[in-house]
């Protein structure tokens, strides 16, 4: 093993080819809330293979997509798709201010320094402009996909998920969002299965925080190796259905 520090760049490759990015679903909610419209500007913070950005350019908004790693850059480059890209922190952008009529965070808030993160979307944003915090997440349940997944990682990893199945709810965010200047907090969540075949749905377990970005490569073949057997076992049909979790919270700056 590699110790705990996560380093997303490290799965890439496996990142952009086999993580799914949010439903059609998701993109009708935003619409319905007066989000992602065509011709808004959006600053994607973390926005890693480039899933979110390009799901957004593709409804004709104008995308320029951050991280600070530079291998999930380039597979974001190489993915094409509309939005421009740029290595920068999401909490010290250098971006100009109000330049943004939507700054969009997926699956990777929790990452960040979050009140610096939410100073910095305020920045960004032009008066009446959004920050969408969404994530799309395993939905663990006795003996689904996920709950066999985990059961796996469990023998591998130096950490792996609690034994909790999670929540929706995400309690210390509004006040770093309240403190920096944000109002009108909307909130909503969801559960919906999204298809895989097995191999991709291992590829997209290798690419997870709790694998790929922290396992030495011995450890992950022989973690695959023991998926793979372990997803043949319970589902003999191919393709999965994979139960996932989606939240979105959006704060409007006044």
């Amino acid at each position: 093993m590699t110790g705990t520090t996560v380093e997303f760049g490290r799965s890439a490759g496996d990142y952009a080819r086999h993580r799914q990015g949010f439903p059609d679903s998701f993109f009708r909610r935003l619409g319905g809330l007066g989000l992602a419209r065509a011709g808004d500007a959006v600053v994607d913070l973390g926005t890693g293979t480039g899933l979110l950005a390009r799901a957004l350019a593709a409804r004709g908004c104008a995308v320029l997509g951050l991280d600070r790693d530079p291998a999930m850059l380039a597979a974001a480059r190489t993915a094409g798709g509309g939005p421009r890209y740029l290595e920068a922190p999401a909490e010290a952008t250098g971006l100009p201010g109000g330049s943004a009529d939507l700054v969009t965070a997926a699956t990777c808030w929790h990452w960040f320094d979050r009140a610096a993160a939410a100073r910095e979307a305020v920045r960004l944003l032009r008066p009446g402009g959004a920050l969408l915090i969404c994530s799309l997440d395993w939905q663990r349940l006795p003996g689904n996909v996920c709950e066999v997944s985990v059961g796996v990682m469990r023998r591998f990893a130096e950490a792996a998920p609690a034994g909790q199945r999670g929540t929706f709810a995400f309690p210390d965010w509004l006040a770093d969002l309240a403190e920096a200047g944000l109002r009108d907090f909307e909130a909503f969540s969801y559960c919906e299965p999204l298809t895989y075949t097995q191999e991709a749905w291992r590829g997209r377990v290798r690419a997870s925080r709790f694998a790929g970005p922290v396992m030495d490569a011995g450890t992950l073949a022989a973690f695959d190796a023991a998926l793979a057997e372990a997803l043949t076992a319970a589902f003999p049909d191919d393709p999965l259905q994979v139960d996932h979790r989606i939240f979105g919270l959006v704060a409007r700056r006044p």
